[in-house]
């Protein structure tokens, strides 16, 4: 079932309008750039924005390790962590996704709407603790953590099913031009 959803993703063609006038601005922003090139990863010679989505995702389910063990603060802090670092995250994702295809775009914009969708979860989930609201954090936290894991599964659908910035050709560290 899963699988089925994420190849319908890349039919909602309702998504067309509003993604292309995104990419169409971002690449007016971005395209020929130095700072295109430092977001999209000419540096390490490959997308930079896989990398950067571990520091969230891993802060984030390893918030939810400690919440189930009872260490509420780690949990607090690491939610924190996840939070700070998702800018950097939308950053280099939206790079990407000013060079996306039409039915990547429809499933980069999916992608990015579960994703803030995960991260305005997450920040309601830390002010709740910092609050002391410690329990409706931690549910906060598990829906950040759904629709974290939906994002997910789209980027992934993205990368691997539809070659999202995989085969693209990038300047890298090894180009003499």
């Amino acid at each position: 079932m899963l699988d089925r959803l994420l190849r319908r993703s890349d039919s909602v063609t309702g998504l067309d309008r509003p993604a292309e006038l995104l990419a169409r601005r971002l690449r007016r922003i971005l395209e020929g750039t130095t700072t295109d090139r430092a977001l999209r990863g000419s540096w390490i010679g490959h997308p930079v924005h896989p990398l950067v989505v571990t520091v969230p995702l891993g802060a984030w389910v390893c918030a939810s390790a400690f919440d189930a063990i009872g260490h509420r603060d780690a949990a607090r802090r690491l939610v924190a962590i996840g939070v700070t670092a998702t800018p950097v995250a939308v950053v280099t994702g939206l790079a990407e996704f000013s060079r996306l295809t039409t039915p990547q775009r429809r499933v980069g914009a999916l992608h990015l709407v579960a994703n803030v969708a995960a991260q305005a979860c997450y920040l309601t989930s830390h002010r709740h603790r910092v609050g002391g609201a410690h329990g409706a954090g931690v549910v906060w936290a598990l829906l950040g953590l759904t629709a974290v894991a939906a994002g997910g599964a789209l980027g992934g659908h993205l990368s691997y099913a539809l070659g999202g910035g995989v085969y693209e050709w990038q300047s890298g560290p090894r180009d003499t031009h």
